[in-house]
């Protein structure tokens, strides 16, 4: 996909051909998703990865409106295991690690998808506001070219992860400062609930060392785009004027 036109696609003058710092979001997006038209027939998976808090589900929706309907979206945080699962395994504490995703059953949907025979495959899709998937979410048609997957740990190469990677065309990774995702993931939090002090030891605690993971396999990946801060990437609670104002302690 992305790798056989990069020409068009990567700074002038870098000798990383897979990193791509967009001066324009709106314009890469729209380049990028050209690109992907132009592929060669049939089912294509792609997955859109990057640590927690780097925008992956808003980009990926700008690039389905890119596509238009002959592209669906499945996410990987669908295969969280349920919290009471969590809690009998002492796990709780930490959802959102590689080890607290149902794997297996990520890849057996990828599978399907991949070698797709049915008229609909039905997807579950993570609901953030009650913390837990819902089954039968997303339908798939068989005559979709472009199936998107987003998720934290598409470039493992462990755990169970490495089989993910094996079914996807191709890997793109967005490179974002620690300290606007740990702004993002503070402003998230909070928007489902948490107070601010449990949700600055949220991301501390659980989300800055799962972005740790995740980065240290950001080299696995097709395309690395580098996104300092741009706002087309920060959900709209992000910018909630209901968050009370008073200062917190740095998170990165």
């Amino acid at each position: 996909m992305y790798a056989a036109s990069n020409d068009a696609g990567t700074p002038d003058g870098r000798e990383d051909r897979r990193r791509y710092a967009p001066a324009d979001l709106t314009e890469m997006v729209s380049h990028l998703a050209s690109v992907l038209r132009d592929g060669s027939g049939g089912r294509r998976l792609l997955g859109v990865t990057g640590a927690p808090g780097a925008g992956k589900s808003t980009f990926c929706a700008l690039l389905q409106a890119e596509l238009g309907t002959d592209s669906t979206l499945v996410g990987m945080d669908a295969f969280h295991l349920a919290d009471e699962e969590l809690i009998r395994l002492g796990r709780r504490g930490r959802k959102g690690a590689p080890d607290t995703f149902d794997v297996d059953g990520y890849v057996a949907l990828l599978r399907r998808l991949r070698n797709q025979t049915a008229e609909t495959i039905y997807a579950p899709r993570f609901e953030r506001s009650i913390e837990a998937a819902i089954a039968g979410a997303v339908p798939v048609q068989r005559d979709t070219a472009m199936v998107i997957t987003e998720g934290n740990y598409l470039l493992l190469d462990d755990g169970g992860w490495d089989a993910v990677r094996s079914e996807l065309d191709e890997v793109w990774y967005l490179d974002v400062p620690t300290t606007v995702r740990a702004e993002r993931l503070v402003a998230r939090h909070r928007h489902h609930g948490k107070s601010r002090a449990d949700a600055e030891q949220w991301t501390r605690d659980v989300d800055l060392r799962n972005a740790e993971i995740v980065a240290a396999a950001a080299r696995r990946a097709d395309l690395i785009i580098e996104v300092p801060n741009d706002p087309l990437l920060a959900p709209a609670h992000d910018t909630d004027s209901s968050r009370d104002t008073d200062s917190s302690e740095e998170l990165s």
